[in-house]
């Protein structure tokens, strides 16, 4: 028998006592996704018969059954409908969207080819190019994931050092006010004189890029510290190691999380101008790629690909921010 916490058999209770309410929108979101798969299949094209359409089609129609059944069903879905009625207006939207995005390329041809195409085209790129876009997520991934990595950690120990010694910050504060405000792809040509390959250029210029951002809001969390933690840590026999170690650098971790959102933001730009520029995978590789082609809708689905990582990206950072500053959490919301 599995056992439960407290807090889920609670939720489990008040689940079974609340009564069930018909959930309005997501009905007309069913109905909604239900008038794009007609539409869809049943509209004629302009030009051409689009390759997946019916894959679209059938795509569309299972999302409208399964908001239907949510809207009408009480019992184990009433959970997860809780869960989606915020975004209820949103579910209506999307099918919209998608039916003008339609009704523009493929139906009435409004947008010239090949600069735009209907959304079944990229359909088609995830389901007969999915392996060059697969390796170039991973790739591409791998070589955000050292850059940020790198960047974050020496724009923290930069930042508490700044921060912490006067002397250290007299050293240090010229360069950051010399280099960081450079555009890291302005450094682009000497990277890749300096650096022995184009991979470990590009992760030079992402961690360049992060390495600002952390290093600057680091030091202002660090310097924004008030002086009587200190003192009162001081009277009970506080060591420097301690000073540093449990009270500025817990105190300035909401300025850190800053910085590291900022220089997330900034890497995903030098990470599609870097490999650009001589690497043989990863998603600006393909959107160069793509664009060399005229093959639009592959390059609509690697940014498509490219926001997702982003997003999922943030997404992360925010549990792992909301984990460490529990005592914040809900104050910033993704």
């Amino acid at each position: 028998m599995p056992i439960y916490s407290a807090e889920i058999l609670r939720e489990l209770r008040e689940e079974r006592r609340r009564p069930f309410s018909l959930w309005a929108t997501g009905l007309l979101a069913a109905s909604a996704w239900l008038a794009f798969a007609l539409y869809c299949e049943l509209a004629p094209n302009a030009t051409r018969t689009w390759p997946y359409t019916r894959e679209l089609t059938h795509g569309s129609i299972a999302i409208a059954v399964l908001l239907a059944l949510l809207a009408l069903l009480p019992g184990p879905t009433t959970r997860l409908a809780s869960r989606l009625r915020p975004a209820g207006q949103w579910l209506i939207a999307l099918p919209l969207l998608l039916g003008l995005w339609q009704l523009a390329t493929a139906k009435l041809a409004l947008l010239p080819v090949p600069f735009f195409a209907p959304p079944q085209a990229l359909l088609e790129v995830y389901a007969e190019d999915w392996p060059r876009l697969g390796e170039s997520l991973l790739h591409s991934f791998w070589l955000l994931a050292n850059g940020v990595l790198l960047g974050s950690a020496f724009g923290f120990v930069a930042g508490v050092s700044i921060g912490w010694s006067q002397r250290i910050g007299y050293w240090l504060h010229p360069v950051l006010r010399i280099l960081g405000p450079v555009p890291s792809t302005a450094l682009l040509p000497l990277c890749f004189f300096v650096f022995p390959s184009s991979w470990g250029a590009s992760v030079f210029l992402i961690a360049l890029a992060t390495w600002f951002p952390v290093t600057v809001l680091t030091w202002s969390g660090v310097a924004s510290v008030d002086r009587a933690y200190y003192d009162v840590a001081r009277t009970l026999g506080a060591s420097e190691r301690f000073l540093i170690f449990r009270v500025a650098i817990p105190a300035a971790l909401p300025h850190v999380f800053v910085g590291l959102f900022m220089g997330l933001g900034a890497s995903f730009s030098v990470l599609v101008v870097a490999e650009m520029m001589g690497v043989k995978a990863g998603l600006g590789w393909y959107l160069q790629w793509a664009q060399g082609w005229a093959a639009y809708p592959n390059m609509y689905a690697a940014l498509l690909v490219m926001a997702l990582l982003c997003s999922g990206l943030i997404t992360l950072l925010f549990l792992v921010r909301d984990r460490v500053l529990s005592w914040q959490k809900g104050a910033v919301k993704w």
